[in-house]
């Protein structure tokens, strides 16, 4: 299964704060917050939510096509991204503006408050997926992850206009759009990706029950933390997935990007979605102990043991198919 994946390419400024959050934040002064934290660790590292996912089925041997904008600084990141199987050819590399920043602090209760600036990622919305496609292997699925929002918005109407079957991953871009454009997004995808907090966002958002979403969708997948993930499809009841247990939390950032890949992984290699999802949350276990979006190492006997741990050797045994090409 080919895969394009569209979407922000950045650098992770991660922080680690050892105290709580919540402990800072006083009730009555919630209008007024004005908090600085002293934070004990500092890691730069490679992330944006398509490069994320783009590694993750690069060192699943999937060959990603990445697309996306960056800054002349991206160099030694390609020259990452191509070593762990990813296409860079459709990265639009920009003469005026730096590649995006992600700022991220993490507290000991794994809570996360961050920023970002776009930077190129502004000029996404100027890469024409019909240009992309043109002269390469047709994608099977266009992934449309959290980007410039007229970029997203873009891809979605040119996945349809080109008849490719997308997934729809909003994500943190939710915050940015109208309902309007949220249903816009979501109308017509084959894959829909959200957390817990955006599934709710995004009915708010678009004013939608949760069945009128599964109307307009073909498979929505919502991603509940340390409750694993639930699978929804129309007249289909939900099934939820457990995630893998007792996983050291190192760093939450980019562990949803990477049961992305597992997921669609597998699916691309015609698992089952039940299975589909354990490789997901087995792949994002596999990054929540590390610190850093695409620090985790895919090593195919040590994912399969973490399978078998969490989910027994018959389930493990069938996700063996998707990890063929592995290390």
């Amino acid at each position: 299964m080919r895969i394009a994946v569209t979407g922000s390419i950045a650098t992770d400024h991660l922080m680690v704060f050892p105290g709580r959050f919540g402990d800072q934040l006083i009730p009555d002064q919630l209008a007024h917050v004005s908090l600085s934290f002293l934070v004990d660790a500092l890691e730069v590292r490679r992330g944006g939510v398509a490069a994320n996912i783009a590694f993750g089925l690069g060192s699943l041997g999937l060959g990603p096509l990445l697309v996306g904008a960056v800054g002349s600084d991206f160099a030694e990141y390609e020259v990452w991204l191509k070593e762990h199987g990813v296409d860079t050819g459709a990265v639009r590399v920009s003469a005026e503006r730096g590649t995006a920043r992600f700022m991220g602090i993490t507290d000991q209760d794994a809570n996360q408050i961050a920023s970002f600036y776009a930077g190129a990622m502004q000029e996404a919305r100027d890469i024409d997926l019909a240009q992309v496609v043109a002269g390469r292997d047709r994608p099977d699925l266009v992934l449309v992850g959290p980007n410039d929002p007229a970029a997203m918005l873009r891809h979605t109407r040119e996945c349809r206009e080109l008849g490719l079957p997308f997934a729809a991953d909003p994500s943190q871009q939710l915050a940015r759009l109208d309902g309007a454009e949220v249903r816009d997004l979501v109308e017509g995808a084959r894959w829909l990706f959200t957390n817990e907090y955006e599934a709710a966002l995004l009915l708010e958002r678009t004013g939608w029950e949760r069945e009128d979403v599964l109307s307009v969708v073909g498979t929505w997948i919502t991603t509940l933390g340390g409750a694993g993930v639930r699978i929804d499809r129309r007249g289909v009841p939900p099934r939820t997935v457990p995630a893998v247990p007792d996983v050291q939390v190192t760093d939450p950032t980019g562990v949803g990007d990477a049961f992305r890949a597992g997921f669609l992984a597998a699916v691309g290699r015609e698992l089952p979605l039940p299975a589909a999802a354990r490789l997901g949350c087995v792949l994002a276990s596999a990054a929540l102990s590390t610190v850093g979006s695409q620090s985790y190492v895919v090593d195919r006997e040590r994912l399969l043991s973490t399978a078998a741990r969490a989910y027994g050797t018959d389930a493990a045994g069938e996700l063996a198919p998707a990890l063929e090409g592995t290390p």
